[in-house]
């Protein structure tokens, strides 16, 4: 099992060009998708890719697992059901958790926290707060916060400073990691996976909660686009 999870992210490093965007150790990038809005989510995710691979206006029901390029290096979103919803029971929260956790094995290198801050309540950051405890102690110094633009009739504060108070301390709990979606190219990002890679040792994370068998209960041949969960 040792040898399989390091082979997972290494990649000798004669098989990288030297303007590969991705560290040399690194054969994907994975990154879970939560946050407070699906289309919001969506949105950002296909921007990522840029390709139209997560549709906005299905409510999701389980996780959904896509994969792309960018700049020709390999990146894996998994998409998320709304876990902030506050109806959601936490049997079904922690089976969303476990599939994110096989779907991302052997682990996820980011969290991507895609919060509309007009909307993003002291209960919402509670929740998100318990969801990223769920997977691991580590998940907050792996986690990255997209502000959305928006909605009709507010303003994008151009300083954090000017957020509402969840939104702030959400930012403060990740470590100050936070982007602007309204203005983000993909350069930036990188730089800033870049940053969280590096204050974490180049590792990904490793979610405790999920035993070994569990971790193995998704084949090795699924296929992406699709979903699981249900």
């Amino acid at each position: 099992m040792a040898a399989a999870f390091v082979s997972e992210d290494t990649v000798p490093r004669s098989r990288r060009g030297s303007n590969a965007l991705l560290p040399p150790y690194m054969s994907e990038l994975r990154v879970v998708l939560l946050g407070n809005s699906l289309s919001e989510r969506s949105s950002v995710g296909n921007f990522l890719l840029t390709d139209t691979k997560l549709n906005a206006a299905e409510e999701l029901e389980c996780c959904v697992k896509v994969s792309g390029k960018i700049q020709g290096e390999k990146i894996v979103l998994i998409n998320t059901p709304d876990l902030l919803h506050p109806n959601i029971s936490e049997d079904k929260l922690k089976e969303h958790v476990e599939t994110c956790v096989r779907l991302s094995h052997p682990g996820p290198h980011v969290f991507l926290l895609v919060l509309q801050p007009e909307n993003f309540i002291e209960y919402q950051k509670m929740k998100l707060c318990q969801v990223l405890q769920l997977f691991s102690d580590q998940s907050f110094d792996h986690s990255l916060v997209f502000v959305s633009p928006p909605t009709k009739g507010f303003s994008l504060q151009e300083n954090i400073y000017n957020y509402d108070a969840p939104l702030r301390q959400m930012i403060r709990k990740c470590g100050n990691m936070s982007l602007k979606f309204k203005q983000l190219d993909i350069l930036e990002f990188l730089k800033s996976v870049n940053q969280i890679l590096e204050r974490n040792n180049r590792k990904h994370v490793i979610c405790h909660h999920t035993s070994t068998q569990q971790r193995k209960a998704v084949p090795d041949n699924l296929d992406y686009d699709q979903s699981v969960g249900k």
